[in-house]
């Protein structure tokens, strides 16, 4: 849910700051879900009455069906963020039969309007084209200045759309403010060429090689996002000797198919397959929020809105079947040992699919790498998500601030 007022609510040792998505207690900054972010806003802002557990599940969670043990779990977490307990109850109190009010006083403090003030300026974007060794035209994007950092595509992106995204936007001017930012369009999606006949993983790490070729880059950091982590490593592996530094978040060494134990595993991958190629091309969009619940459980519905238009702008229905079908036949396991670079790998702990679990076992096989868990559910970390900030301050204490680079100037394919 998204918060009108630029506003700090004190009470305690506690602040609750809206503007920046923060808790803080007694100074020091407290992590928390976005939903008990959310619920402590509601509780505070109509801490005149009670508030119903209805309305806090349709304020919190919108038109998400939640039962209302979630909410419990919610407002347990609240407390304890805040220092209080379900036995005192001083600051959030249970009405029984009814639902939840805020019972200690409060102070506000308004924060200056950052719309009125000066934004700065998007970093400036140049789009350029390169051709694959099959021929397939590539779209790809540079913007910000200082080390390169090459981004490996990952699932449905819009080079010139993702600017306008509240999913990727801030992804973008951070990063770009960071480093010279290298990006592009896998085959299939975006300004790419989506009319293509070959679409497999390893021309997917063929059309990485013809994006840092074009970029004229000798050596750079590498990130991977989602199964663009799987196609990082196996470009790393390919040139060692190009790559200082690699970046996996939320990221897996086995497709779907490849990690089913069981055939009932296996039959929900292949359901989860099937309901793409059936309707992803509806005017409803209810099977391409399938997707979107699964990388953004906790975004708000306007995050959500945006994601599914980013889905249905990126690719056409029969690519989208195209990609999920190829993404569950990926296997890792026998290239991320061969690794040499340095790695980072970041997952959000909650992260729907057994997520984590593949992150913990990219890091057993990845010599020498280290594992960062992000307090989240999310898979793509949202602006307003602790785990953002998280995710950040990790990349700048991995990455050095002048990576060793050799530049071959920049060309055109």
């Amino acid at each position: 849910m998204m918060w009108g007022a630029f506003l700090i609510f004190a009470f305690g040792d506690c602040e609750l700051d809206l503007d920046r998505y923060e808790l803080r207690r007694a100074g020091l900054l407290r992590p928390v879900e976005p939903q008990v972010f959310d619920l402590l806003a509601v509780l505070i802002r109509e801490r005149h009455r009670v508030v119903p557990k209805e309305e806090l599940l349709d304020t919190v969670w919108g038109n998400r069906f939640v039962s209302e043990s979630a909410l419990t779990s919610r407002v347990k977490a609240a407390r304890q963020a805040i220092g209080d307990d379900g036995r005192t109850q001083r600051l959030i109190r249970t009405a029984h039969g009814r639902g939840y009010q805020f019972a200690a006083s409060v102070d506000e403090a308004a924060q200056p309007d950052p719309v009125a003030s000066v934004s700065p300026a998007l970093p400036v974007q140049e789009i350029r084209f390169c051709t694959a060794g099959d021929g397939t035209r590539l779209a790809y994007a540079t913007s910000g200045a200082g080390p390169p950092l090459v981004k490996a595509a990952n699932w449905l992106s819009h080079l010139d759309y993702d600017w306008e995204s509240p999913i990727w936007r801030h992804w973008l001017a951070e990063l770009s403010r960071r480093y010279r930012l290298i990006r592009y369009d896998e085959r299939g999606c975006g300004l790419s060429d989506w009319d293509i006949a070959r679409f497999s993983f390893d021309d997917w790490v063929d059309d990485l090689e013809a994006v840092a070729d074009a970029a004229g880059l000798d050596r750079f950091p590498l990130l991977g996002i989602s199964q663009g982590g799987p196609v990082a490593i196996a470009y790393a592996v390919r040139h060692p000797e190009r790559v200082t530094h690699l970046v996996l978040l939320g990221s897996f060494a086995q497709g779907r198919r490849k990690r089913a134990r069981t055939p009932g595993e296996l039959e929900l991958a292949e359901a989860h397959i099937e309901i793409v190629r059936l309707g992803w091309g509806s005017p409803d969009p209810t099977y391409r929020q399938i997707f979107v619940a699964r990388f953004l459980p906790d975004a708000t519905q306007e995050q959500w809105r945006s994601f599914d238009e980013l889905q249905r702008r990126s690719t056409s229905p029969d690519n989208a079947w195209r990609f999920v079908d190829t993404f569950a036949n990926i296997d890792v396991t026998n290239l991320a040992p061969k690794l040499t670079v340095p790695t980072l790998i970041m997952c959000s702990r909650r992260e729907p699919d057994n997520r984590f679990e593949q992150s913990r076992m990219l890091a057993a096989l990845i010599p020498n790498s280290r594992l960062v868990p992000l307090d989240s559910s999310n898979h793509l970390l949202p602006e307003r998500d602790p785990a953002w900030k998280h995710f950040l301050t990790e990349i700048d204490r991995f990455l050095p601030a002048s990576n060793e680079i050799g530049s071959r100037g920049d060309a055109t394919g």
